[in-house]
């Protein structure tokens, strides 16, 4: 009998919770407050916080820092609004820092 395999998962690195699907990274490229960082068109088991205008690498932005849902870690940002005309694409996105999340189901 073959083994069922889930999706690949990214979670948290506290606690285990999962926080975004390997099927919805856009960019491994990107730059967190702790190094590296991934580009997510979707996260899920998380909280949002207020929103705030934060001058990043490519500009000002709107973003709202983003927490697992079960043990409140900050896992990185959502992109609320881009100011520059290039960047746009960023916007309704997540940061997930690398160092915050850990691969599940690899």
């Amino acid at each position: 009998m073959a083994d069922l395999v889930g999706p690949r998962l990214y979670s948290c690195c506290n606690c285990r919770n999962h926080v975004a699907l390997h099927d919805d990274v856009i960019s491994k490229a990107f730059q967190g407050r702790n190094g590296r960082a991934f580009l997510f068109s979707h996260a899920m088991n998380i909280m949002v916080g207020p929103k705030e205008d934060r001058q990043l690498m490519t500009g000002l932005h709107t973003v709202a820092d983003v927490y697992c849902c079960d043990c409140r870690e900050v896992l990185g940002w959502k992109y609320e609004r881009a100011y520059e005309e290039t960047q746009k694409y960023k916007e309704g996105k997540f940061i997930l820092e690398k160092s915050k999340i850990v691969k599940e189901n690899w």
